[in-house]
């Protein structure tokens, strides 16, 4: 088969587009032959290197597709499934061997490529939006990058819940993007400070919770925007990373709420996956969360995928098709 490698960390133009060996599923586990990768942030960092990974490595963690093949004592899915799934690495080729359990099937009525572009980014906002921080109705919340994949997915998961929601963006084009979604109000960070705009629109009072995936350039106006105790759900960090915290900061602020969640910890067995998956699933089937996919490409044009993304221009999910 065909896949990208990483041989050594750098810039997007050390994703090789190479020819490997097809993998064989083992016990627990099932081939898929991928229709459609999800490009995440994480991607980047892999490759990078800011995130340390065995090389070489096939990057990406995120697909749809069919069952090829499975190995013994595998009780989940069959051969000809349609599933999709997250967190599990390899993504970046024309077939991936996952554990059986952390596959999820794909309903009729569901296209492959939206199927492949909800799984990281939109179990990402679930678990936000309904673990990590649970919005309840009539409270006021702050998401960075609201025309972003996850952002814009955490946008219309917040709205169910009866939020009102406050997005930052960079360009008008965004600002649109991000009403589509549903915010409230769209704060172009390019051309007012986003600190003052959020205490203009709450009456000096501040947001309950923001959801931040930008980390070193939000951080510290992020805490600022905060109501007393109210929560930062630090969760990404395109911007780059936060430098070291003295705790004493957040009682100063209003004793306010830090935490730094990941996707792995919200998806600890099959049970809790699948309620997650369900429920995005059932909503972009009733309509009430739809998938904006914004560019795709071919996997041997992975490295200008990943050009694509970190140049911050995304108004939705970006995909690779073998």
């Amino acid at each position: 088969m065909h896949a990208i490698r990483v041989h050594e960390t750098g810039g997007p133009e050390v994703l090789q587009y190479e020819e490997v060996a097809t993998p064989e599923p083992g016990t627990g586990e099932a081939r898929l032959r991928l229709e459609a990768i999800g490009v995440n942030f994480i991607d980047l960092y892999h490759r990078s290197g800011q995130y340390k990974l065995p090389l070489p490595f096939i990057p990406g963690e995120e697909a749809a597709g069919v069952i090829d093949a499975i190995g013994p004592d595998v009780t989940e899915v069959k051969v000809g499934d349609r599933v999709a799934f997250a967190m599990n690495p390899k993504a970046y080729a024309e077939y991936a061997v996952v554990p059986s359990w952390k596959l999820v099937p794909v309903p009729d009525g569901i296209v492959t490529q939206n199927a492949a572009a909800i799984m990281e980014q939109g179990l990402t906002a679930h678990y936000l939006a309904t673990s990590t921080y649970p919005i309840q109705p009539g409270q006021t919340v702050l998401v960075h990058a609201a025309a972003g994949g996850v952002g814009s997915l955490l946008v219309q998961v917040a709205k169910k819940r009866g939020a009102r929601v406050l997005g930052t963006v960079s360009t008008e084009e965004k600002a649109r993007a991000a009403r589509e979604a549903g915010v409230d109000e769209a704060i172009l960070y390019t051309q007012v400070d986003f600190e003052q705009e959020v205490k203009r629109l709450t009456n000096g009072q501040g947001v309950d919770a923001v959801f931040d995936s930008v980390g070193k350039t939000t951080f510290d106006q992020s805490l600022n925007c905060l109501v007393p105790r109210g929560t930062l759900v630090l969760y990404g960090q395109s911007s780059g990373a936060v430098p070291p915290l003295d705790p004493q900061i957040l009682n100063a602020k209003g004793s306010l709420y830090l935490t730094r969640p990941t996707l792995r910890h919200y998806t600890r067995d099959r049970a809790e996956l699948l309620l997650r998956a369900h429920e995005l699933f059932d909503g972009m089937r009733s309509g009430e969360i739809k998938v904006r996919i914004d560019q795709v490409f071919p996997l041997a044009q992975a490295a200008e995928a990943h050009r694509y993304l970190a140049s911050r221009q995304s108004k939705g999910k970006v995909i690779l098709v073998p």
